[in-house]
């Protein structure tokens, strides 16, 4: 990604009365993505006689502008800062609702910032969804029980996004060995434990990961337990990922174990293992690759609740920048189970009426545009 230090857009600002040039070094990244896109609900259920089950749309795939800070404080210590704009292109909205943090780092004693950061959702080995539509990833599965124990769309382990309220800490690299270590006082909102009377909430995450010039394995372990008492507050995560690659071919696999528990009661409301190999292949600007996954039936429910997903894309690099990608992906629910497409039942290319209702099978064909600066 190439990087752009910030002067030309503040040098108004800058040259204001009374303001001085700071030390650190800014710099400007990100890209625009969006993915023009027709969408389809299969096996329709009986609630939606009488209405539409498939629609053609433009919708965002994450657009962002980053904004990192670097300041050297000597001795191989350096002070960091982020702020990840998110830019919804087709709605017209933004929030800074993406990785920010500050914080420090050194070669020596690895780094920890504070703020609100991605971890444990996304170990799957797959860049599907690097140039090609955001909903066809694997985390559609891999990142949420979806069974018939919980509301349709199902739960997000790790909430699927960024977890605010961290303090998160990075190892440095022993020969290609580094882990996180990362703590949540709330996991989903603000604090406000002062003057509550609810449970105090918290969560953990620790996930190492070795890479070496051909192959990655890692693995990442969740707890979540929310502030105050919810029918699926408490939850535990697993994730075993790796790849090897060799020329321009990659094979990847991951391996995710999720329970949600009800945190007044104690009961376990979804119990699922899930697993997914994902393919790809580079030759020039070339990219072709997609993934098989699948979700097994939910232990903790009576009722077949599986699933499986696949998906299938291939991207044309017209530059280092900029790139044309078509993506096609399904998903095939069991009689009670209701996995969507990533973000589907969200604000990025979706919404309620996109969320699988039990049974049902979802899919979609796609053509992105991304442009990275």
């Amino acid at each position: 990604m190439n990087k752009k230090l910030l002067a030309v857009a503040v040098a108004g600002a800058l040259a204001a009365p009374g303001v001085a040039l700071a030390q650190s070094s800014v710099t400007i990244s990100g890209n625009l993505k969006m993915s023009m896109q027709q969408y389809k609900i299969g096996n329709a259920s009986a609630a939606r006689a009488g209405t539409h089950t498939s629609q053609g749309l433009v919708h965002d795939d994450s657009s962002r502008i980053i904004f990192n800070m670097v300041e050297d404080l000597g001795g191989g210590l350096q002070a960091i800062g982020q702020v990840d704009w998110r830019v919804t292109v087709d709605a017209g909205a933004d929030a800074a609702a993406g990785n920010n943090h500050v914080g420090l780092r050194s070669k020596a004693w690895g780094r920890i910032f504070f703020g609100r950061q991605d971890v444990h959702y996304f170990g799957r080995e797959s860049d599907l969804t690097v140039k090609n539509d955001l909903q066809s990833d694997s985390i559609s599965l891999l990142a949420f029980v979806a069974g018939a124990g919980v509301p349709a769309g199902g739960i997000a382990i790790a909430g699927a996004t960024r977890t605010t309220n961290i303090v998160h800490y990075t190892t440095p690299n022993w020969g290609g060995l580094t882990a996180v270590l990362a703590y949540s006082f709330n996991p989903t909102a603000p604090e406000a434990d002062i003057g509550s009377t609810i449970r105090r909430g918290r969560a953990w995450n620790v996930a190492p990961t070795f890479e070496a010039r051909n192959f990655t394995i890692g693995y990442s372990y969740w707890s979540q337990k929310l502030d105050a008492t919810a029918a699926f507050g408490d939850q535990r995560g697993d994730r075993l990922f790796g790849s090897y690659r060799w020329g321009g071919f990659r094979i990847g696999g991951a391996w995710d174990k999720s329970k949600v528990k009800n945190s007044v009661t104690g009961v376990v409301a979804a119990n699922r293992t899930a697993w997914s190999i994902p393919l790809e292949y580079t030759w020039g600007p070339h990219w072709i690759g997609g993934h098989f996954t699948k979700a097994r039936d939910d232990k903790a429910t009576a009722v077949q609740d599986g699933s499986r997903m696949w998906a299938l894309g291939y991207n044309y690099s017209l530059s280092k920048r900029t790139s044309v990608g078509v993506t096609y992906a399904s998903i095939r629910n069991d009689t009670g189970a209701t996995y969507t497409p990533f973000t589907g039942n969200g604000g990025l290319g979706g919404g309620a009426a996109h969320t699988a209702l039990a049974g049902e099978d979802p899919r979609f064909w796609s053509m992105t545009v991304r442009h990275a600066f």
